[in-house]
């Protein structure tokens, strides 16, 4: 089965290692070819909330300073525990320090750890949409204009000044993860990559044919949201964090079980393919020469 023309293979690299430790994790992801390596932006994260965990900036600014070539970026941030002033700040100078090579995974957050961390309610649903809207349009702008000043119903700026503005014009790129309608019309309107992780009010209950159905009719959904407002949907790069489909890490068990499992997804319409570093004893444990194996071939097996 081919791969689609500009099919990419990226990981994650969760922050859950010393620095001495993880810095050479970086630099071999870097090594072994893949086109990003992503961190999760969470204050702690589930099973690994009693563990070890750093922050997700420092973590990408000292990857960018021992790595060349690969893209960097968050997978993803929320607004829980940022605020997009602060946040527009941080990615500027990510963006210069890594040379023009940092991507903004951003998504509505959940009702998780992060989202009573700073001593708040937990946010509705609605009320986690309403902000993550005005959140995103508020960051477009402080990324792309000098001087802004907004108010916002949840956010709000007064002269906040982002000079010089990224490496990366007009700015660097937003990949949105999004599931439901307004998450998909704000990827259609500021979006250069959706992101997607499957159905998550389904990630129980499906097979593999009912998850590939979901996510037929999340591409749909999104070939729809971008229609609605005249964009060619080829412009948004569609992006698969994988890990959460009913297969979920097995599909690292083997080179020939991931070239079956992401040609099954190429071509459906995905463009990359994310997969988790692998981490001893846990949900993401797999054996490394594997994956290392998957990293360098696997590619070559899809064209």
């Amino acid at each position: 089965m081919a791969a689609r023309t500009g099919t990419v293979l990226s990981t994650v690299i969760l922050p859950h290692q010393r620095w001495g430790v993880a810095e050479a994790t970086w630099r071999a992801a870097d090594d072994l070819g893949f086109h990003a390596a992503y961190t999760y932006d969470h204050l702690s994260w589930r099973t690994f909330r009693d563990g070890p965990w750093f922050g997700a900036v420092p973590t990408l600014t000292a990857a960018a300073g021992v790595t060349d070539r690969i893209r960097l970026g968050t997978l993803v941030t929320n607004p829980n525990f940022r605020h997009p002033v602060t946040l527009a700040k941080d990615l500027i100078s990510l963006d210069d320090v890594s040379g023009g090579r940092i991507t903004l995974g951003i998504g509505a957050g959940t009702s998780g750890f992060d989202a009573t961390a700073l001593g708040q309610e937990a946010w509705s649903p609605k009320e986690r949409a309403d902000r993550f809207a005005e959140f995103v349009g508020l960051l477009d702008r402080l990324l792309t204009e000098p001087d802004v000043t907004a108010s916002g119903q949840y956010y709000s700026a007064h002269e906040a000044r982002t000079i010089p503005g990224c490496v990366q014009l007009p700015r660097l790129p937003f990949a949105i993860a999004a599931a439901g309608p307004r998450g998909l019309d704000l990827t259609a309107r500021f979006g250069q990559a959706w992101v997607t992780t499957g159905d998550p009010l389904l990630w129980d209950s499906l097979d593999v044919a009912g998850s590939d159905a979901a996510l037929l009719a999340q591409l749909a959904r999104l070939e729809s949201a971008c229609a609605a407002i005249d964009r060619d949907a080829d412009e948004v790069q569609r992006v698969l964090l994988t890990g959460f489909t009913p297969e979920k890490n097995e599909i690292l068990g083997s080179l020939d079980r991931f070239v079956d499992f992401a040609g099954r997804h190429l071509a459906m319409g995905f463009d990359e393919i994310v997969i988790h570093w692998p981490i001893a004893d846990s949900e993401f444990a797999a054996d490394q020469q594997t994956f290392e194996l998957i990293a360098t071939e696997a590619l070559d097996q899809l064209t």
